[in-house]
């Protein structure tokens, strides 16, 4: 399969970077990898840990000491209702920091509307759409859109509509892609962010979670991904 995808990793012969928050992301995306007698050779996956600093520092420690053709920032996350479904993938359109800026007496300014830099790192179309292709083909659900960087986890629907608001088209949240994303692009290398949801964004109810069964999607897409650069 000649993807952009396949392109990216045989033309530069150099690995591909998976950057996950916790160890259990972590597992999944290996099972995933090694799963049918597939081997991770040529993929490194890291459990950089919680939150936008965090996997910013480690993932710019990686890229420091080993050439990467691509870096995909992936895990559990949280869906919008009405654009991601528990159960379904997001891939990232635009791998927006949602909560950086300034709130004002008007509402929340951006650092972009504050001419202070730039708060969303846009994905690479032709592997974005290389990697929905795959996924929708393996029967798995797939959704495309901003996938928004927190430092808080959203808990109320008040905080669920003015993110909504704030970012149009808003799928998913989580809390560390804008980290990887701009540890990668400051080396241009081109990144992917990849959800499971595992909840709705919105009233905090952990009994409605269902980490457990988005691990397992995780996997699933690791599998993918593994077949997309053999």
């Amino acid at each position: 399969m000649n993807t952009v995808l396949n392109v990216y990793k045989r033309e530069s012969g150099k690995r591909v970077l998976i950057v996950t928050a916790v160890q259990a992301e972590m597992e999944a995306v290996l099972c995933g990898l090694r799963r049918d007698g597939n081997s991770d050779k040529g993929f490194d996956v890291l459990a950089a840990g919680v939150g936008s600093v965090a996997v910013a520092v480690s993932t710019a420690k990686m890229l420091v000491n080993t050439q990467y053709g691509l870096v995909v920032s992936a895990g559990i996350g949280g869906g919008f209702p009405g654009r991601a479904e528990v159960g379904s993938l997001v891939l990232a359109d635009k791998i927006v920091a949602a909560d950086l800026g300034v709130e004002t007496s008007e509402g929340f300014s951006c650092l972009d509307e504050l001419g202070l830099g730039a708060t969303c790192i846009q994905v690479n179309p032709g592997l974005l759409q290389d990697m929905a292709e795959a996924l929708l083909a393996a029967g798995l659900p797939v959704q495309i859109g901003p996938v928004l960087t927190v430092s808080t986890v959203t808990g109320t629907l008040d905080s669920a509509a003015e993110l909504a608001k704030r970012v149009p088209g808003a799928t998913a949240e989580a809390m560390e892609g804008y980290g990887v994303a701009v540890a990668a692009h400051e080396q241009g290398v081109p990144v992917l962010e990849l959800r499971a949801i595992s909840n709705l964004v919105g009233p905090r109810d952990r009994a409605a979670w269902r980490i457990k069964e988005a691990l397992g999607v995780l996997e699933d897409a690791g599998l993918v991904l593994k077949g997309m650069l053999l």
